[in-house]
This record gives structure tokens, sequence and C-alpha cells, in this order.
């Protein structure tokens, strides 16, 4: 988790015109130290030395910036995972890069991480740019990697699966929850051991 302290550099003047770029930011530096529920509009405006009703002329009520910071957020997970997906290696070590991927953005970017699943979640079925939602990502990613299929079971079914288990595992991560120490697997050998029983179980075939 990020730690900071106000000092007189983080405050911006709204004369200079970057209100809302600073507001996003501000929210951002608040939601990954104190969490989701530690952020206000009242703490965002103070850190940028306005007062909260000039907040108001870029976002309606703390809801709309959190719509804001979950819709960047949303952007950037999906142009990450795409990237993983067309990255070099076989379909499964992609596939794999994938989860490793959707890992280090939940704890590189846990204001974003945290807007995305209070606001709207991943499964949305178009981004707000028209390209595939992170989960239609990871739904054509198991079915180019294991194009036989499941044995009957739906492909969405499975990635709803796979993405649990990544969301469990981010989650228990940031909150040290995840047990450490010698010979214990760290959060991206758990999710690569967890999606290759998942497949497995559901194909019924061996995954090598």
């Amino acid at each position: 988790m990020r730690h900071w302290h106000e000092g007189p550099g983080d405050r911006r003047n709204y004369h200079h015109g970057n209100l809302k770029e600073a507001l996003i930011e501000a929210a951002r530096r608040f939601i990954a130290e104190r969490g989701i529920g530690g952020f206000t509009l009242v703490d965002a405006a103070r850190l940028v030395g306005v007062t909260p009703a000039a907040l108001y002329r870029h976002f309606r009520g703390r809801e709309a910036l959190l719509e804001e910071l979950a819709s960047r957020g949303f952007a950037e997970l999906a142009e990450r995972l795409a990237r993983a997906l067309t990255s070099r290696g076989t379909a499964l070590e992609r596939f794999t890069r994938m989860g490793e991927a959707y890992l280090a953005f939940a704890e590189e970017e846990p204001a974003y991480y945290a807007a995305i699943f209070e606001t709207r979640g991943l499964h949305v079925e178009v981004a707000a740019n028209g390209r595939p939602s992170p989960f239609d990502l990871l739904v054509e990613a198991l079915q180019s990697t294991f194009p036989e299929g499941f044995g009957g079971v739906a492909p969405r079914f499975i990635a709803l699966e796979v993405w649990a288990l990544s969301h469990g595992l981010a989650t228990l991560g940031a909150a040290g929850h995840l047990p450490k120490g010698p010979g214990i697997p760290d959060k991206y050998e758990l999710l690569r051991a967890g999606v290759l029983a998942l497949v497995h179980g559901a194909s019924g075939r061996p995954i090598s």
C-alpha cells in the first residue's frame, strides 16, 4: 500500500486549469492509503487547495469522481491484459501472463482497482471506448488457449472461476493475509497452479 504525506507542493491552484486532473490524482492517493471508504470530496478539495463547492464544476459528487477513476482503471487494465494476450510465447504462457498482469495491476494501482469494483466490476460486455472488456478478453484467451473446449462447460463459466481466483488472490495479498515464508508459493505461483487446476478439472485432460 502506498503512503504519502501532504506537503506544500501537493496543492494545485485551480487557476492553472488542472483542477479535474488534480482531483483525480488526489482521489487515487487517498484511496491507495486509506481504502475506498476513507475517501471524501472534502479531503480531495483540501489537498488540491480549493473549496468543496469548486469540485462540482467537474464532478456532481463523490460517486461521479469514483466513476471516472473506475473508467480510467478499467481502460488501463484492459490494455495490460490485451498486451499479455498478444505477447510472445505459447498460448498457455500468454494466458498465464494475463493472470500475472491482473495481479500486478491490483498491486500497482490499488485506487483504480478498488474503484472498479466499487462502481462497476469487470463483467462489462464492452468497455466505454468500444474495445472488449477485461472479462471478454479473458474469455477470448481461454478459447484460443484451449480450442478443444472444456467438456461441454461454457468458456464464460471457466472465465468467471479464473476471475474469482485472481480477485481473491489480489484481495488477500493486498490485505497481507497470504502466508509467506520458505517454501510457500507466492500469489503468482498460486494463480498459475490454480488456473491449471481449474482448466484440468473442467476438461478432464492433463494440461501441459
